[in-house]
């Protein structure tokens, strides 16, 4: 069932686990998700990039909507990472749930200025709003950002930025990484806690893949709710079809694609079950 992204983090919050935020890019993947949340009976949140959305346009997103709709478990759709009014204009009149209005690239006070005005257009809309103080490294999906360009999001900044902008939840930026971690992760949770120490409001952690599971729970004591995964959902689909093409000739390609997706479902539903969203539903 379709569901407020607010009222998903809030109640995980509340509840001391976390959401799986899963970038989505066709049928396939949609399939996945519904399919592990419905069989682990977790609440689930399917986003979209907004070069996803300008490749499938409306009709994508009503796929993401009807799927989320549709699901026996709650579920919400989010537009994730958008610097730019039009799309996220685009995406709320399409019915999205919640919008990451990311100025995160920008100076402070630009950000603040622009997640401000980002939200009273959700909050019009009956939409949700995360926002990132800070700026996460890494590659994924076309958006690169070196390491020299990162920044922590400094948890006093936090606490203006979120009392000014009235934005739902907070991205924070404690040595996470889009992306694949080419090393240990090195996350800093004495600037977690501190974040946490002042703030209310559900806390998101970006550049799940990879991360070890004692760090994933050491998050979610401290309050993150929602953590997003791409890449090792989205390398699981590629491998799928690169190992195929080497040993198939020939095959019905709808049975390809439900094997796809069985693959992906793998992925995800270990991800919901390490996350502690299973059974919460």
């Amino acid at each position: 069932m379709l569901t407020s992204t607010k009222e998903l983090l809030e109640t995980a919050q509340k509840h001391s686990y976390a959401i799986g935020a899963f970038n989505l890019y066709n049928l396939e993947g949609v399939k996945a998700v519904v399919n592990a949340a419905e069989a682990e009976n977790s609440p689930a949140i399917i986003q979209i990039l907004p070069d996803v959305l300008n490749y499938g346009g409306s009709s994508l997103i009503a796929l993401f909507l009807e799927a989320a709709n549709s699901a026996k478990v709650p579920m919400s759709v989010h537009l994730d990472h958008c610097g730019d009014r039009t799309i996220i204009e685009t995406a709320l009149e399409a019915g999205v749930t919640s919008v990451l209005a990311d100025g995160s690239m920008l100076p402070f006070e630009e950000n603040l200025a622009f997640t401000t005005e980002m939200t009273v257009l959700a909050h019009e809309s009956g939409s949700t709003v995360e926002a990132e103080v800070g700026r996460i490294s890494g590659t994924e999906d076309g958006m690169t950002v070196a390491e020299k360009e990162a920044k922590m999001t400094d948890p006093y900044q936090a606490k203006q930025f979120v009392a000014e902008s009235g934005v739902d939840f907070l991205a924070v930026t404690i040595g996470n990484v889009h992306g694949q971690y080419y090393r240990e992760p090195q996350l800093d949770f004495q600037r977690l806690s501190k974040i946490r120490q002042q703030l209310e409001i559900p806390l998101v952690l970006h550049g799940a893949s990879g991360l070890p599971a004692r760090m994933i729970q050491q998050s979610i004591e401290l309050g993150v709710c929602k953590f997003n995964v791409n890449t090792e959902v989205r390398q699981k689909y590629l491998q799928f079809w690169r190992e195929f093409g080497r040993t198939e000739s020939q095959s019905d390609l709808l049975d390809c694609q439900k094997a796809a997706t069985e693959a992906m479902q793998e992925v995800i539903a270990e991800k919901m079950r390490l996350f502690g969203s299973g059974g919460k539903a």
